[in-house]
């Protein structure tokens, strides 16, 4: 028989979560002891890296919240304490992937002067980074909501901020192009993009005859910049 026992309290911005076990089995009653007591952040913190390595090893298939708690040592229960569900949780370690690859792709397409060069560098970061991190990119896309669950908006603005980088590279190519039109074709070439790195990461490449995932991203984008710009 197991007993659990859960204590929350409140002092200003921080909580202290506290988790105690009994555990009576055949062979008698066994202690089984708890890390020291953490806030609530630190436990948020503690899950998502988790959450990530869980993610990086097993994939989106191979993910649950109690592999996340056994990892850390709390209960699921504690675990639904810090976050409000298994997609809020998700949603979380999808919004950290999200980040790390903004600042990925801005990095490193500051480095080019011209814009076709900026946003071309933008195409081969977000392969490299699909490929370097196939589960995490993979899971914001695999992950779905109930059919009435409305996505969060602080995540709409983070993958707001993925498309606004290619608007951003578009912009100083457009010439009389407005700016809705500047939004549609980001879109549209990111999709082509996209769906460059689903098959790059489900090894599919060779299927359509293609042997370096660089090599099409680059003759994708190049093209496509051709005809937006009229060159």
């Amino acid at each position: 028989m197991n007993s659990v026992q859960l204590s929350l309290s409140q002092n200003n911005k921080h909580c202290s979560i506290k988790t105690r076990y009994a555990v009576t089995g055949w062979q008698g009653e066994h202690s089984m002891a708890r890390r020291s007591d953490h806030s609530r952040d630190e436990i948020r913190e503690m899950a998502l890296s988790a959450a990530e390595k869980i993610v990086r090893e097993h994939g989106y298939k191979g993910f649950s919240a109690r592999k996340v708690a056994s990892a850390i040592g709390y209960t699921v229960g504690t675990l639904y304490l810090v976050f409000d569900n298994l997609d809020d949780l998700i949603l979380q370690v999808n919004g950290r992937t999200l980040d790390r690859l903004h600042a990925r792709m801005l990095r490193e397409q500051a480095a080019c002067g011209q814009a076709a060069a900026r946003l071309l560098r933008l195409g081969h970061s977000y392969i490299r980074f699909a490929n370097e991190e196939p589960h995490c990119w993979g899971m914001i896309f695999e992950h779905r909501f109930a059919q009435n669950q409305a996505t969060p908006e602080w995540f709409q603005v983070k993958v707001a901020r993925m498309f606004a980088l290619v608007e951003a590279g578009l912009a100083p190519l457009a010439g009389n192009h407005s700016p809705q039109e500047i939004a549609q074709a980001a879109r549209a070439l990111w999709s082509g993009v996209h769906g460059i790195c689903i098959l790059a990461v489900t090894d599919k490449l060779d299927v359509v005859g293609v042997d370096s995932v660089q090599d099409l991203t680059h003759y994708l984008m190049d093209n496509f910049l051709r005809g937006f710009t009229g060159s």
